[in-house]
Formats: structure tokens, sequence, C-alpha cells
């Protein structure tokens, strides 16, 4: 494996670690997620006086707005 890739890996493995223990997402959560999402989901990705949602309000733009499966 090349030096390249131990890192990815080993980066990729910290930031799954991080959406499960703060954002509770499971691994096909965090796989099927954006480096933007995650960023915009930690509150990184934020400019100006922006916060980032909370759960309630999360919760409910997935009732608006729901998947189609």
């Amino acid at each position: 494996m090349s030096l390249a890739a131990m890192r990815f890996e080993a980066a990729a493995r910290q930031a799954a670690r991080v959406a499960a223990a703060l954002l509770g997402w499971r691994p096909g959560e965090f796989w099927a997620a954006t480096p933007e999402d995650l960023r915009n989901a930690l509150g990184l990705g934020l400019d100006g006086g922006a916060t980032p949602a909370t759960g309630e309000l999360l919760a409910r733009l997935m009732e608006a707005f729901p998947d189609e499966r």
C-alpha cells in the first residue's frame, strides 16, 4: 500500500469515528456523505454568523423532504 493510500485510510477512519461519535452516523451514512456534508454537519463549513442545524430542525426537514425510495 502506498504512503498516500495509508494516509487516506487513516484520515477516513478518523473522520468516520468523529461522524459516529458526534453525529450518530452509521458507516453507510458516512460513506454516502460528501466531505462538504461532513463539514457542514460538524459546523466547520460555516461562514459569517451561521450556526449548525439543530436536531429538531434536521428532523423537521427530514419530515418535510423525505428521501424517495
